[in-house]
């Protein structure tokens, strides 16, 4: 594969990449795994001003809390794009945009094609439309960083939503995974590198 090309550029004292190719990294793991951390982590080894893309809709006071802790967490440096939404129409400009996460944008997304009634998606639709998104989104130049999780690690559950849920995230992370440069795999806080650079070439 092509190395990485990307021309440093200064901005107000701090640095700015932008990349003359298309590069994404899927760091995977459960919760509290430290998929969070390191992904911050990534995206300020490669930018000191990266993007980070908000997908998650605060539902209540837990929830309000969690995204103060990250947003203190992350600090000045980055500029924050909430998009709880399509992902397609935003423009990176070639720059490193960290996505936290997939789980929260397939929800929404989820539960926006429910039914009023609270009847269940074709799942199908669910996945395709979600495909159509991630194409659209990647189909720029720019490094991607998507965090997600690995839902589907513990057992079934007794309720038909979270079991189909279950299975949209499942193949929404097994498409991702398949288009990554890189795949890595979060366990207790150490970064387990399972898939690397290269090996979607022939």
């Amino acid at each position: 594969m092509e190395q990485l090309s990307c021309v440093e550029l200064p901005v107000v004292e701090k640095k700015t990449y932008f990349c003359s190719m298309k590069r994404i990294i899927l760091v995977t793991g459960g919760q509290r795994s430290g998929k969070s951390v390191y992904a911050e982590q990534l995206a300020l080894q490669h930018s000191d001003t990266p993007l980070y893309i908000a997908t998650a809709r605060v539902w209540d006071d837990e929830m309000r809390h969690r995204v103060r802790l990250h947003q203190e967490r992350r600090g000045p440096c980055w500029t924050t794009i909430e998009q709880d939404g399509e992902l397609g129409g935003i423009d990176i400009g070639g720059r490193v945009a960290l996505i936290d996460c997939v789980t929260h944008w397939c929800t929404n997304r989820y539960l926006d094609m429910s039914g009023p009634d609270g009847a269940l998606p074709d799942s199908s639709d669910v996945q395709a439309a979600l495909k159509r998104d991630f194409d659209r989104f990647t189909s720029q130049e720019g490094t991607f960083i998507f965090v997600t999780n690995e839902i589907g690690c513990g057992g079934i559950s007794d309720n038909a939503m979270m079991r189909q849920f279950t299975d949209v995230q499942g193949m929404m992370n097994q498409y991702i995974a398949s288009t990554a440069d890189e795949v890595v795999l979060m366990v207790s806080g150490i970064a387990v590198k399972i898939k690397e650079e290269g090996e979607n070439e022939e």
